[in-house]
């Protein structure tokens, strides 16, 4: 997703280099975007991926309730918009090809999990 599409969102956090988003087995009810840092996603201690300007992270906490899959530590001083279930359909409804843009990294993800 473009980086400057969350240049203005409304819920912005600022997470220092080495500080936890969320561990793995936490409740979620919300997913981020990096507005503008990186974020490295692990799981069992075991790297996944590294998210940067414009990626998304923790959208599965949107769709279903399940704990979070995954460990989040931001990688370098960070800037993370927080879209909560409201936000999120707010940005579903006004712009549908988010939701194409959502669904296009949860199955890169799956694609990748499924080669590991």
């Amino acid at each position: 997703m473009p980086a400057n599409m969350w240049k203005n969102a409304r819920d912005v956090v600022e997470y220092e280099s080495g500080q936890v988003v969320f561990e793995e087995g936490d409740a979620g009810d919300v997913m981020y975007a990096v507005v503008d840092g990186a974020v490295d996603l692990s799981r069992d201690g075991v790297p996944i991926e590294t998210v940067v300007d414009g990626g998304i992270f923790g959208e599965l906490a949107l769709i279903d309730a399940s704990a979070r899959g995954a460990t989040a530590v931001a990688s370098r001083d960070s800037r993370l918009a927080r879209l909560d279930e409201s936000h999120f359909m707010f940005m579903v409804q006004e712009h549908p090809t988010f939701a194409l843009q959502v669904m296009r990294v949860m199955a890169e993800r799956l694609r990748r999990a499924n080669r590991s």
